[in-house]
Order: C-alpha cells, then sequence, then structure tokens
C-alpha cells in the first residue's frame, strides 16, 4: 500500500492507496468491495478507462500521466456506468466520492506518491 498526496496543495489524497498492475488485478478492481473508507483507493496501471460496472458504489476517479499529472477528473460516477477513454491518460486513480472535493484535486495537479 501507499500513500498519495496533492503535491500542488500538500493535502491527503490517500493513506491507503493499492496498486493494480497486473491484467487480473485490473480486470477485478474494485468489483467485489462493498465500499471505500476515506483514505482508501486503487490505483490503475495502466490504465486510460474505467467501467463501473457490477460495483455497489460510486467513486471519484482521477485519470493520470506518466509523470502523475491529473488530465481528467470525474465525480461521483455511479453503478455500471461507462468513463470515457482519456487517450493521454497512462494511469488511473479509484477514490471514494468526495476525495477529489476534499483534496482539491484540480486538472494539472502533480499527485505525489510516498
Amino acid at each position: 500500500m501507499m500513500r498519495i498526496i496533492n503535491g500542488s496543495n500538500e493535502k491527503i489524497v490517500g493513506i491507503n492507496i493499492v496498486m493494480a498492475q497486473t491484467f487480473f488485478t485490473r480486470l477485478k478492481g474494485l468489483m467485489f468491495h462493498k465500499s471505500l473508507k476515506a483514505g482508501e483507493g486503487l490505483l490503475l496501471r495502466p490504465c486510460n478507462m474505467i467501467h463501473t460496472f457490477g460495483m455497489r458504489f460510486p467513486l471519484d476517479v482521477v485519470f493520470l500521466s506518466e509523470e502523475y499529472e491529473v488530465l481528467e477528473i470525474i465525480e461521483n460516477i455511479k453503478p455500471n456506468k461507462m468513463a470515457p477513454m482519456i487517450k493521454e491518460a497512462v494511469i488511473t486513480l479509484e477514490l471514494p466520492v468526495g476525495t477529489v472535493k476534499n483534496a482539491s484535486i484540480h486538472k494539472g495537479d502533480q499527485l505525489v506518491l510516498l
């Protein structure tokens, strides 16, 4: 597990972030979770598009470049939806709803993994 902060304002994005880098961990994602608690999240790499089919809860989703620059944000995406493909994205961060607002994440921000 890792921590992520918003390097643009030093706010904590998550303290229990799990990385999914294999085909199977990315495929499974958060589908069998009942919820995400504050501070938790899933970092999908490589990934430039997500869906919430089979999910039980909404998410905040942040699409990132290779350098962890925020390229696109989708707040409160509901279960059983498909997010658009963000061609430039290499990494996707799935977070509990409200995290984007609480960490003041904006396009162009630089996230930092610790």
